[in-house]
């Protein structure tokens, strides 16, 4: 791990994304090893149902910046790692752009389902959809 965060700039990496539960000390031991931004995804363990891995990744001892995404978030993690890398890349940003108009669009629709529907009606058009 100490390897692979110390020379992943000169490999081309821009984020590193680093699940971890229990301990989850692997974002912050990457992000000792690296300038590079670390993102943090806690993961459910066996005791604390990731509540753990969430306090000991959001707990990085100062120098040691490692961001953080809810618990089994990893769609956050890429989507947070994807606005990054988009501060230098117009194309990045302007699907990312894209992304959110769309994903607007379908929350809208999800709620207007759930308006005119009820919650019975949303929930088994959203089982049809799964």
């Amino acid at each position: 791990m100490g390897s692979f965060a110390s020379s992943a700039a000169a490999a081309g990496i821009k984020v590193i994304i680093g699940a971890a539960g229990g301990a989850a000390h692997l974002p912050g031991m990457a992000a000792a090893h690296t300038t590079l931004p670390v993102i943090g995804v806690p993961v459910r363990g066996s005791v604390l149902d990731g509540q753990d891995s969430l306090l000991s990744i959001v707990q990085m001892p100062r120098g040691v910046p490692t961001a953080t995404v809810g618990i089994g978030n990893s769609t956050n993690a890429a989507l947070l790692a994807i606005r990054m890398l988009g501060v230098e890349d117009a194309d990045v940003r302007r699907r990312t752009e894209e992304y959110m108009l769309a994903y607007r669009a379908e929350v809208l629709h999800k709620d207007r389902t759930l308006e005119e529907g009820g919650w019975e009606a949303y929930l088994a058009g959203m089982r049809k959809a799964t």
